[in-house]
């Protein structure tokens, strides 16, 4: 588990520079082009390099089903995700969606298998939980004026993201269950779900090629926070659960948070810190913990 929990680590890492690495693209260029880009690319380089395994898997009659919703999730989590910090910020988009996930991931292990949480994992979520509930609403000190008072939309499309986010993770891990490795559930749900992007991209996408910095912002979004962070994500999958995984990656909040602080120039309380902090120990709790024997999934 512990090293599945550091590849999550350093996939929350990269995913948590997406928001401040966007604030530079030029204002013309649209959230709706951003995450269509960035997930329309970086998912056909998923499929690319895991072509043929990702092929046999979308074959399988079993696991189609779970691809598709999957798909469907990875199709509406960067249009979501993006808006969602163009409305509310850096700091308070990245903290909702990805806060989000773990409570959406639990209700899909319940709904589905009708897996109960362990302890640990239970307290963990709801320290992390808590720590998402302080550090969004509580410790962003000019949320209200940075968003042009859009800070509920942007919380409402944060959670619709979180949705999507907990929903493409939680497929990935059924169509491992069944036999399949990580980079075919990557390849085969993000390949679907690129080609779905691919529409939103050619009609919203055209001011990204304005400036050299626009298409290399564009570039970084695609290679690293998706590409490489999504090719460690499904390494992990293999061995961990949906809702622990959605819990670990609440280190992608904390490090856009602080991004956004230091580079974007938003503003965290002393109560917003404390949140920090909550999320940091929850995380800590999850990947000290020691390896458990895996329970076989079935469809």
């Amino acid at each position: 588990m512990r090293s599945a929990g550091f590849a999550l680590i350093l996939t929350s890492i990269l995913w948590g520079t997406t928001g401040t690495a966007a604030s530079f693209f030029s204002s013309d260029v649209s959230p709706l082009a951003i995450g269509a880009c960035t997930m329309a690319i970086g998912g056909l380089l998923l499929f690319a390099v895991s072509a043929r395994q990702s092929l046999t898997a979308i074959r399988d009659r079993r696991a189609l089903p779970w691809l598709l919703l999957g798909a469907l999730g990875v199709f509406v989590y960067p249009l979501a995700f993006y808006s969602a910090m163009d409305l509310a910020g850096v700091a308070i988009g990245n903290v909702v969606a990805l806060g989000s996930g773990p409570v959406f991931a639990a209700a899909f292990e319940w709904l589905w298998e009708r897996h109960p949480l362990t302890r640990r994992a239970g307290i963990s979520i709801i320290v992390a939980i808590a720590g998402v509930v302080v550090l969004g609403f509580f410790g962003h000190v000019d949320a209200a004026d940075s968003s042009g008072g859009n800070v509920a939309a942007g919380v409402a499309l944060g959670l619709l993201a979180g949705g999507a986010y907990a929903l493409y993770t939680y497929s990935s891990t059924r169509v491992i269950g069944l036999g399949h490795p990580g980079s075919a559930a990557m390849g085969a749900t993000f390949g679907m779900g690129a080609v779905a992007l691919l529409p939103v991209l050619l009609l919203t996408g055209a001011a990204l090629l304005g400036s050299g910095q626009n298409v290399g912002i564009a570039a970084y979004l695609a290679l690293g926070p998706m590409f490489l962070a999504y090719v460690l994500f499904g390494r992990a999958l293999g061995s961990l659960r949906s809702s622990t995984v959605t819990t670990i990656t609440l280190l992608e909040p904390v490090v856009a948070t602080v991004l956004a602080v230091l580079v974007v120039g938003e503003r965290l309380s002393f109560v917003g810190w404390i949140g920090v902090a909550l999320i940091l120990a929850a995380i800590g709790a999850l990947v000290t913990a020691r390896p458990a024997g895996k329970t076989p999934r079935r469809p």
